[in-house]
């Protein structure tokens, strides 16, 4: 396929989990290592089409910034093929835990079905959590679906509540809508929430601040609760769950993983 076909077809693909939309954005963006006006032109577009997959953002800001794009591509691609994000959170987890989860989380299901002894209350609003009871369900993990009003609820029971996070800073997570609610209701009753942030989601202030704004700027024309995304305070959080392990919430555990790339916050030309 040419490579701006290929560009293309990432920009269009919906759906679809974050470590498969890098790992081809990566063999796209490979070809154009060696002119770097058009890689620039490529990440920017591509994050334009994929404005709140934070590793997106963290692959194109670490090869708009390289010295050496051509070999950064092919080791950050290895580097969120082989995210141990799943396997640390399984060895953190309490043994026979219940906890608490909302939406179809990739690499928290990664963990879960990893440890296989937990019990997961998964909180469901319109049906987004269909694929990921059905992985539980594949790999025999105790789940009970759980609608989304009963909240409060299920946060008094749950030993932890897990969020993933697709993209995080000092200051905000961008989270999968309804997260905020989960986070807000477990702080209320004491229980620890722990956002599970894998390679490429911890960014810098201005990018999650241009992701911000995106759900502002998308708030002018639907209604906040028709998103799919949604931003909340990190003070919301008691530890934060990564390929390196489990860290209270703080600076070092949200530590940016790329550059700035102020050349990524500008809008192409079309």
């Amino acid at each position: 396929m040419h490579p701006i076909e290929h560009l293309r077809y990432v920009a269009r693909a919906h759906g679809v989990d974050a470590v498969a939309l890098v790992e081809e954005s990566a063999h796209a963006l490979g070809s154009m290592a060696f002119d770097p006006s058009a890689l620039v032109v490529a990440c920017r577009r591509i994050v334009e089409r994929h404005p709140f997959t934070g590793a997106l953002w963290w692959l194109c800001a670490n090869l708009t910034t390289s010295a050496e794009p051509h070999d950064a591509v092919w080791e950050l691609a290895g580097r969120i093929r082989s995210d141990s994000t799943g396997s640390q959170l399984a060895h953190e987890l309490p043994d026979d835990a219940t906890v608490l989860t909302i939406g179809a989380p990739e690499l928290i299901a990664d963990g879960l079905v990893r440890r296989g002894d937990v019990r997961v209350v998964a909180l469901d609003s319109q049906h987004s959590a269909t694929s990921f009871v059905r992985r539980l369900e594949r790999h025999d993990v105790d789940y009970e679906p759980v609608d989304a009003a009963a909240a409060g609820a299920a946060a008094r029971v749950a030993d932890v509540v897990l969020i993933e996070a697709l993209a995080v800073d000092r200051e905000y997570v961008v989270a999968p809508l309804g997260s905020s609610t989960v986070a807000g209701v477990a702080a209320a009753v004491g229980t620890p929430v722990w956002l599970v942030a894998g390679v490429g989601r911890r960014l810098p202030n201005d990018m999650v601040g241009a992701m911000r704004e995106r759900i502002d700027g998308a708030i002018a024309d639907v209604d906040p609760w028709d998103l799919e995304v949604e931003a909340f305070s990190t003070a919301q959080v008691t530890d934060v769950i990564g390929p390196l392990g489990r860290l209270p919430m703080g600076p070092a555990a949200v530590a940016a993983e790329c550059p700035p790339a102020p050349e990524l916050l500008r809008i192409s030309p079309m």
